[in-house]
């Protein structure tokens, strides 16, 4: 699932590997599972990625990440906030993790966006999009709030959304 592990690598805080890496991504459009009106959205955000530099990138992403709560990549804050609430379903999501003997890295809370797409790129496609279309409430209100900011990211999320609005979540064992 090429275009989870390339929207969970652009969603990361961006770095100068990024930026070395944007020709080897472009090339990774071309797969056939990514469709012409994604690979244009993508195209265009690489286009943006590649015309900032390091420094006013990584500045642009805290601004829009970290420095606002409504545009946070964690997708539980957005259910819970800092509510007790939060802790179990990160729980249920490190179990799931775990089912598919996925150990999250210790220094990344499990809900965070771009893990979610890289795990989601380990699955079969009906998997992934099952796994992700229980983000989908989330990921619209993301996305929602990142267009009102403006901000480059909205288009990458709207993509994610997409993808996830097109499986049904019955069945689907947990909720983010």
């Amino acid at each position: 699932m090429m275009l989870y592990k390339i929207a969970s690598a652009l969603l990361e805080y961006p770095d100068q590997e990024l930026k070395s890496a944007l020709p080897e991504i472009t090339s990774l459009l071309y797969v056939n599972e990514i469709s012409a009106e994604e690979r244009s959205t993508l195209k265009r955000f690489l286009q943006w990625l590649d015309a900032q530099d390091v420094t006013d990138l990584q500045a642009s992403y805290v601004t829009t990440f970290d420095m606002n709560p409504e545009h946070s990549l964690h997708l539980t804050h957005h259910l819970f906030g800092d509510d007790r609430g939060r802790g179990p379903a990160l729980i249920d999501l490190s179990e799931y993790y775990r089912g598919y003997g996925l150990e999250a890295d210790a220094k990344e809370l499990p809900d965070y966006l771009p893990l979610i797409l890289e795990f989601a790129s380990t699955l079969e496609e009906i998997e992934a999009k099952v796994f992700l279309g229980q983000t989908v409430k989330v990921l619209t209100q993301l996305a929602a709030n990142l267009e009102t900011a403006e901000s480059p990211y909205a288009p990458l999320i709207r993509l994610i959304e997409k993808r996830g609005q097109l499986a049904p979540v019955s069945g689907a064992s947990i909720t983010v």
